[in-house]
């Protein structure tokens, strides 16, 4: 059951809405493998339960607006599991049901936001965290229609062009979602104020600027500290509610495998983020229900 408003009408609210954590890290908290390359994506087919009960712990704790598992999916990555073009669209399909589901039973507006990840995070060898794949425009967008298309016949009340490294990457989502009669919103992962790829992140912002499809661009997947300086960037440059969902502010330390380092994202945050035209606030990787739930206390206390 969708919510009664639509999430622009909501983002037009006096208080700002939580969005969910990380959902991967719900997921290996509730003891599930994710060493695939279709990451979450994989339990769509092997264990959606699993799945919603990942949103349902989110919503709990005080989320409003859940993203789907499916942003590392494809229908190339599908089919090298085996999976046929019309399965791969149920699961995608999926992917909206199970946050709706969820949703549906917590007794008050919940949105569903439709994930669609960068090319790099298909790839699952960390080239989202680069940008600049070697591909044109062009050939990006031929790589993203199909997903958005399947991701918008199955009725989410946005999709979340999300992670995005690279300004070239962002057009390419954007051409490729153009009448698909979902809105949008766009957030790039960023560092020290530049993309991944190195653009200037102002230019990179402006590129939904005045694009009506657009309700909501930002950052995420980001050190919260980068995201600090964001939110106001975006707010200014874009004239948009702004979205913003970084990651814990712990290190991932590719040579042993492991996080390090201390969690920075604290909930005091919201309140700045907050006065500096964020409407959406959340968490990305490393950022579970009890972190939520703290974002949730703060953005109702401001």
């Amino acid at each position: 059951m969708k919510p009664v408003r639509t999430l622009a009408e909501a983002l037009a609210g006096p208080v700002p809405l939580v969005l969910d954590g990380g959902l991967a890290s719900q997921l290996e908290a509730q003891g599930c493998d994710l060493s695939d390359h279709l990451w979450s994506a994989r339990l769509l087919a092997d264990d959606p339960g699993q799945v919603q009960a990942a949103h349902a712990a989110y919503v709990r704790a005080g989320a409003s607006v859940l993203i789907t598992a499916s942003y590392q999916a494809s229908f190339d990555g599908f089919a090298r599991r085996g999976v046929g073009y019309d399965e791969a669209r149920a699961l995608f399909a999926g992917s909206v049901a199970a946050a709706r589901r969820a949703g549906a039973a917590a007794g008050r507006e919940v949105w569903v936001a439709a994930s669609v990840g960068p090319y790099g995070a298909v790839l699952a060898d960390g080239s989202e965290y680069r940008g600049r794949y070697g591909l044109s425009v062009r050939e990006l967008e031929r790589f993203h229609r199909p997903r958005v298309e399947a991701l918008a016949e199955a009725g989410p009340d946005v999709l979340a062009l999300e992670t995005v490294p690279d300004a070239d990457e962002a057009e390419a989502l954007l051409r490729a979602a153009e009448g698909c009669g979902v809105p949008l919103w766009l957030s790039y992962t960023v560092r020290d104020g530049r993309t991944r790829a190195g653009q200037d992140l102002a230019s990179a912002l402006a590129l939904v600027a005045g694009n009506d499809q657009v309700i909501a661009a930002g950052v995420n997947c980001c050190d919260p500290a980068d995201a600090d300086r964001a939110v106001p960037l975006a707010a200014e440059v874009t004239g948009k509610p702004v979205v913003v969902y970084p990651n814990s502010g712990e290190g991932w330390d590719a040579a042993v495998g492991r996080w390090t380092g201390a969690p920075t994202l604290d909930p005091a945050r919201a309140a700045s983020w907050g006065a500096s035209g964020a409407r959406l606030i959340g968490g990305c990787c490393r950022v579970g229900p009890e972190s939520i739930a703290a974002l949730t206390r703060a953005v109702a206390a401001r």
